[in-house]
């Protein structure tokens, strides 16, 4: 086996570790909850006899380790259980709610990158002037500002000011490709603003490190331009820390989606889990859990994998 298939397979494996604890975890949290949990989920006002048809729906008549074996058979099945309240599969319920939560993460994580990645280059190049001192200070009240509440300005200057996109909502079943991209851009806004002050940061402190070093003094003192010197020498070369941070903004954005989709009220895998929380429906929130833990697994992985590619040295 080669160094590079080693270093795969040992991170699969830590891939399915990590999942394996995650699905633990989840199984165990409802498990504890005070009380019995058929009883927490259908409220105060559930008889006895409804209390024992849940619990006998959701196997929590049986040994525990009956139920760990049921509760992991059901996943690799493909099988989160089922809602109680939505009386539907939750793997169907956040299928039919992710398109919402995909776009918001792929645009916000979009804007995010591209007013990072050109204003944390130029704040590192320009170093110590005007420029980077307004840099700097913008990110530190960027990152200290909550999404919600840069959500809520967007939507009274943009959309009730203006009107010049919708407060909220994601349209109507009817409702064109386009035209739901369009309830999206200030939610995207709001996310990628915030998230872009952590990746600024992360690109400007990279390329210092990288602009000191002898080979990029090497590289003007052969005569090659400034732009070649700063995106072909410089820039591959401080891109592992920067793929880092996008990595882990990109996982941030799917967790902090709940909050921003409650605001703008789009029916995403966020605003179905506040929905869960506050109904008890503990089976939609577990499966939401391994759904995110998943996508964080998995991001993960793609980081490891842009390692290899941006740097050869990695490989070793």
């Amino acid at each position: 086996m080669t160094g590079l298939a080693h270093a795969l397979f040992k991170r699969l494996i830590g891939m399915v570790i990590v999942l394996a604890l995650v699905v633990t975890v989840v199984f165990i949290i409802v498990r504890v909850t005070p009380g019995d949990p058929a009883a927490v989920m259908l409220g105060s006002d559930a008889t006895p006899q409804d209390i024992a048809e849940l619990r006998t729906r959701m196997g929590l008549d049986a040994p525990l380790l009956v139920q760990y074996g049921q509760f992991v058979l059901g996943i690799l099945q493909g099988d989160l259980g089922q809602s109680i309240f939505l009386g539907q599969p939750v793997t169907q319920a956040l299928a039919a709610r992710a398109e919402p939560t995909f776009f918001l993460t792929l645009f916000s994580i979009i804007i995010a990158v591209a007013i990072a990645l050109p204003v944390g280059i130029l704040s590192a190049v320009r170093r110590g002037t005007l420029f980077d001192q307004i840099v700097v200070t913008i990110t530190m009240v960027a990152a200290s500002i909550p999404s919600f509440w840069l959500g809520l300005m967007l939507i009274q200057i943009f959309a009730v000011g203006q009107g010049w996109f919708p407060a909220s909502g994601y349209g109507g079943p009817d409702t064109g490709f386009w035209e739901r991209l369009h309830h999206l851009v200030l939610p995207a806004v709001a996310l990628g603003i915030v998230n872009s002050a952590l990746i600024t940061r992360f690109t400007r402190a990279a390329m210092l490190d990288v602009l000191s070093d002898d080979y990029v003094r090497t590289a003007r003192a052969k005569g090659a331009s400034e732009r070649r010197v700063i995106l072909k020498h410089a820039l591959k070369n401080a891109l592992i820390p920067i793929i880092t941070v996008i990595g882990l903004s990109i996982a941030m954005l799917v967790a902090g989606a709940v909050v921003t989709e409650t605001v703008f009220g789009l029916p995403g895998i966020g605003n179905l889990v506040v929905s869960a929380v506050l109904r008890r429906d503990y089976p939609v929130i577990q499966g939401a859990l391994l759904v995110v833990a998943a996508i964080y697994v998995l991001i993960n992985f793609v980081v490891d994998m842009l390692y290899i590619a941006v740097d050869p040295r990695v490989r070793l």
